[in-house]
């Protein structure tokens, strides 16, 4: 896992690696529950802990006297609560991921697809850093689609905060 240089220092990589393959194991059998599909979010949360007290405590609960289990279930909900700087970072990473298919699913459709509504996960990025570069990924986009009509996807300052701005663009 790579991380900006104003941010290596301060990040302990390993543990966000471990973080960014945890966080999935729930959706590996609940699904990759998203705000478009309509579950409220506290349903989202009880099914996705519902399904890591399984992996944890079911299936690694013997394994290493449960020391195992309970690691893996520590970092997961060190992730669901996204205070530390590791979680806040894995969290936009996960984000950016997600901007990042977008980018290449419309390059292998050849301007036939616009995947520009999934633009939105970037205003839920929270660190300078990662906003960096979901913007550099928003500049070649825009690069890709000049002079053919699809959805902006632009980050602006408004005062001290970013903010991301989906819009609608006729060239």
């Amino acid at each position: 896992m790579f991380a900006p240089a104003s941010l290596s220092s301060k990040l302990n990589i390993p543990h966000c690696t471990k973080m960014a393959l945890v966080h999935d194991m729930a959706e590996a059998l609940v699904g990759d529950i998203t705000p478009v599909d309509g579950i409220p979010k506290a349903e989202k949360s009880r099914r996705e802990s519902t399904t890591m007290d399984y992996f944890t405590q079911n299936l690694l609960g013997r394994v290493d006297g449960g020391l195992a289990g309970k690691e893996l279930k520590d970092i997961w909900q060190e992730y669901e609560d996204s205070k530390t700087l590791d979680s806040k970072f894995v969290h936009d990473i996960d984000k950016l991921e997600l901007i990042l298919q977008m980018v290449e699913y419309e390059r292998a459709n050849e301007h036939r697809l616009d995947l520009g509504e999934f633009s939105w996960v970037a205003e839920k990025m929270v660190l300078p850093e990662t906003k960096a570069w979901a913007l550099e990924l928003f500049q070649e986009r825009e690069e890709y689609w000049a002079g053919i009509k699809h959805q902006t996807s632009t980050i602006r300052k408004s005062g001290p905060e970013e903010q991301v701005v989906v819009q609608d663009v006729a060239k």
